[in-house]
């Protein structure tokens, strides 16, 4: 709104007296003071708004009265009990960076498509936070109804890609990390394509779903991640950085810029109040529309498998459930009695077990995490 606001002051002002006074405007036409102003909007937003959002879900009782999963790993931070504390919190995180992005970003195909999932991703987490309270346990929402609401937006998405002239690109020519050129083109490319467009939001998604169980480790970890987004946006939307660093230039990409900075500055906001101990809990509203938003994110600037590397904690935590679940099931029918690879799974809860404070698993994955951003950047000059 505001550059659009700002060119037309700056049109209607031609050939008159104070043209000049209003010059100022054409700072509008760039990404990274929008960028900018994105990023402080926000954070003041998520400030101001923080303790009135969470006095208004203490009002609705909206909080959390029963055993989660990090009490149930009875690790050191689990002596402080959670019971008691307001979830729903992803409301303050994703209404911020909306507003501020519909503040300070273009209107393009890019912005809508990341906007829109976000608010469809952030109802069905809303649903699910909604059921937990309701039944007060830590179930909410049967899986295979979120898995197929997420399912259905990402191939809907990776569809809406490939018809698309001016987006085809995105999805027929399969890119990979350290690979200067297109690994794969044609059908071959178009099928490979689809399923890695949608894997990546729905994985994405789901992925930091289920990071989301310490004080201030999903939406850190988010904020890291964000930050390696918001370069690769720039860059990618930029015809001569694309070009010299030999990434695909994606017309339209920077505007996305504005959003990752608007979720790093709505992301600093929450977790001023979800750091330990956590005043407000983001629960899957927040989690599953800021892991979809990464995840379309990654799609739109024709780098998905990026995605995989800066978001090394998110898979890690992914994976380790995917392994316990499978490994109980094969033993359990194999054997008849289930056997488990780690002690608790997500990963965080298998370190609680054994026996690190809540604080030292999230400040620990922080570094991780940081390292796996580094390296997804350096794969902007090692190709």
């Amino acid at each position: 709104m505001f550059y659009y606001l700002s060119q037309y002051l700056l049109k209607v002002s031609e050939n008159t007296a104070w043209h000049e006074e209003l010059s100022f405007l054409r700072l509008f036409r760039y990404i990274s003071f929008r960028g900018a102003g994105a990023l402080i909007t926000a954070l003041a937003l998520s400030l101001w708004l923080g303790p009135k959002v969470i006095a208004w879900l203490k009002r609705l009782k909206f909080g959390q009265d029963y055993v989660d999963k990090a009490e149930e790993a009875g690790g050191l931070g689990a002596r402080l009990s959670k019971r008691g504390t307001p979830t729903m919190g992803g409301i303050l995180v994703v209404g911020v960076m909306d507003v501020t992005a519909l503040l300070w970003a273009q209107w393009s195909t890019h912005v809508a498509l990341t906007l829109i999932s976000v608010l469809v991703l952030a109802g069905l987490g809303f649903y699910d936070d909604y059921a937990k309270i309701t039944q007060q346990s830590n179930k909410g929402a049967a899986a295979n109804i979120k898995l197929w609401v997420q399912c259905a937006l990402g191939i809907f998405i990776a569809f809406y890609l490939w018809h698309d002239p001016n987006t085809e690109k995105l999805i027929s020519e399969v890119m990979v990390p350290f690979v200067k050129y297109p690994v794969a083109t044609g059908t071959v490319g178009i099928v490979i394509g689809l399923i890695l467009a949608s894997a990546a939001i729905v994985g994405s998604s789901n992925a930091v779903n289920l990071t989301d169980g310490l004080d201030g480790l999903a939406i850190g970890c988010t904020l890291i991640v964000s930050t390696v987004f918001a370069a690769m946006t720039y860059l990618a939307g930029n015809f001569r950085t694309a070009s010299y660093l030999q990434m695909p230039y994606v017309a339209g990409a920077g505007e996305l810029t504005i959003i990752c900075l608007a979720m790093i500055g709505a992301g600093l906001g929450f977790l001023w109040f979800n750091c330990h101990p956590a005043q407000v809990f983001m629960g899957d509203t927040g989690s599953l529309a800021l892991g979809g938003a990464l995840g379309i994110i990654a799609v739109l600037i024709h780098q998905p498998l990026i995605l995989v590397i800066a978001g090394g904690v998110f898979v890690a935590e992914a994976v380790s459930v995917i392994i316990q679940t499978g490994y109980f099931k094969y033993t359990k029918r194999k054997f008849g009695v289930g056997q488990r690879v780690f002690l608790m799974a997500p990963l965080h809860h298998h370190f609680e077990k054994k026996g690190w404070h809540e604080t030292q698993v999230v400040i620990r994955f922080y570094i991780l995490c940081i390292l796996c951003a580094v390296v997804a950047l350096s794969t902007l000059k090692i190709r």
